[in-house]
């Protein structure tokens, strides 16, 4: 390691401050783009998403951040799992997610799924994927049941929380 580089043992690490985007002015949008940027390519990230929200306004005629909001309220995870080991044992413990973390799931999941699918460009991807969570269906709601579902099956450990 370098002379003089500060890596911080205790304490916080200060966040960085995230501009809102030129063409919806949002900070999610601006997550979103990161989110999907790959090779620090964001010119083409942004053409991606832009891309994709023209694609969502001409097939649903919604306003694409609105649908975007509405899309990511429904992927957002509200309680998860931490693996918490007790006495020899692992419990997988049931834990309410940070307002941030929510936001940092949902959109890793959003553009993960959305990589995952069948249409041919990621645009196409990324806005068939926002639309199906817009309707509550598609692969990010799915795994956002999951989540809860396995909080609530591994309720009976929520005395474990630390």
């Amino acid at each position: 390691m370098k002379e003089g580089s500060i890596v911080p043992r205790r304490g916080n690490v200060p966040k960085r401050e995230i501009l809102p985007d030129p063409m919806y002015n949002s900070v999610l949008v601006t997550k979103l783009i990161n989110s999907v940027m790959l090779d620090g390519k964001k010119g083409v990230a942004q053409k991606v998403v832009y891309d994709a929200f023209d694609i969502i306004k001409e097939k649903t005629g919604k306003e694409p951040l609105d649908a975007f909001t509405e899309a990511m309220n429904n992927i957002m995870p509200s309680l998860e799992v931490k693996a918490r080991r007790v006495g020899g044992a692992t419990y997988q413990v049931p834990m309410e997610v940070r307002p941030e973390r929510r936001q940092t799931l949902g959109l890793r999941w959003l553009t993960g799924y959305a990589r995952k699918r069948s249409e041919k460009t990621m645009k196409e991807r990324l806005a068939g994927e926002i639309m199906d969570a817009c309707n509550n269906t598609g692969a990010a709601v799915k795994k956002r049941e999951d989540t809860h579902k396995m909080a609530e099956s591994n309720k009976a450990f929520a005395h474990f929380r630390w």
